[in-house]
């Protein structure tokens, strides 16, 4: 067993300029991590968000994670930062809205294109390069932690929004053949799959005529807030979470069961 390593608190969460990554990022700064937040160019957002974490030594990185190098680059970026990495939250996300029958060719490949493209492939490259820095930095793998934030979508699925379900399904995928893989190195890798989550962007469905159907999806009647996903992930990262290691954790209220 990998001894826990309490000095290791310096984690980059990407896509925290708002929504489930700024919640994930304000919790870590209050269990103690400096905090690389990430966006694509809303840069004034992020440096919004880095302002208000608890604690210091934050910072913020920039990139579009969809293309390779500027993947490369955000995390090197974050650990010029931060001095290092420990922890690494795949949060950031692309979505379109093209429903087969709806949607002309052109469009139907762009939609694919931009979204496998940043969620499948970029979350794939983000790891790859935080993986690397963990295996040939003097401190070794051991304790490292992956947590990437899924979807209820990949099995519920999105009819809709064709390439998001299927990009969600491919990292859950991805997340338990990391698990696999790196666990010798005693890296634990992991995953949640929310369900709807009241974010600034979902404000206008909620209040629009599909809220009180996609609040009664749960038998809470309502949707979760953008902190209890932040506590699961923020479980995940920690030395206890080892042993699940490849688990994807489902966090939709009972509106999906499976």
């Amino acid at each position: 067993m990998f001894p826990p390593i309490s000095h290791r608190r310096r984690a980059l969460v990407t896509g925290s300029s708002r929504g489930i990554g700024a919640a994930v990022a304000a919790t870590l700064a209050g269990d103690g991590y400096a905090v690389a937040v990430h966006c694509r160019a809303e840069r004034v957002a992020a440096e919004t968000v880095a302002a208000g974490l608890a604690g210091a030594g934050h910072a913020v990185v920039a990139g579009d994670i969809g293309d390779p190098e500027e993947a490369r680059a955000v995390v090197a970026g974050a650990v010029d930062a931060l001095g290092g990495l420990d922890l690494l939250v795949n949060n950031a996300a692309a979505h379109a809205h093209h429903p087969i029958t709806e949607t002309g060719y052109a469009d139907w490949q762009a939609g694919w294109q931009r979204v496998v493209g940043v969620n499948l492939l970029g979350t794939a490259n983000v790891t790859w390069c935080f993986v690397d820095h963990l295996v040939h930095r003097g401190e070794g793998p051991a304790g490292g932690r992956i947590v990437t934030v899924g979807s209820r979508g990949a099995y519920r699925g999105e009819p809709t929004a064709l390439a998001y379900g299927a990009s969600k399904a491919g990292e859950h995928a991805l997340t338990q053949s990391l698990a696999v893989a790196l666990a010798p190195l005693g890296i634990g890798v992991a995953a949640v799959a929310p369900g709807f989550v009241r974010t600034d962007m979902a404000t206008g469905v909620l209040a629009g005529p599909a809220g009180d159907a996609i609040r009664a999806q749960s038998p809470y009647g309502r949707v979760a807030e953008p902190e209890e996903v932040a506590a699961a992930v923020a479980w995940l990262a920690s030395p206890a979470s080892q042993w699940a290691s490849g688990a994807v954790v489902d966090l939709n209220g009972a509106s999906y069961l499976r």
